[in-house]
């Protein structure tokens, strides 16, 4: 695990807090994204962890979130588009 860094939260600096590595995320299906933010849902809600490994926990919910979320448009905008091709067809 890297040393403690100055990591930015919100414009502010928190030193000593060494932030969550999220680069893999953007490579995750949406089921494993799902999957881990639950996992990572439930380590947070049983509150054993500490203040920084609550804040990476946090941090990398967040970023499991935003990929599921993108998975979820990039769903319904293939629905969408299967529905305008249908609708011109009907016409």
């Amino acid at each position: 695990m890297p040393g403690p860094e100055n990591t930015a939260v919100d414009g502010a600096a928190v030193e000593g807090f060494s932030a969550a590595d999220t680069s893999d995320i953007a490579t995750l299906s949406y089921e494993q994204a799902r999957s881990e933010l639950v996992e990572t849902v439930a380590r947070l809600e049983t509150g054993g962890a500490g203040l920084e490994e609550s804040l990476a926990l946090w941090e990398r919910g967040e970023a499991l979130a935003d990929r599921c979320e993108e998975w979820l448009n990039g769903a319904r905008a293939k629905l969408d588009e299967v529905r305008a091709k249908t609708a011109d067809r009907t016409v």
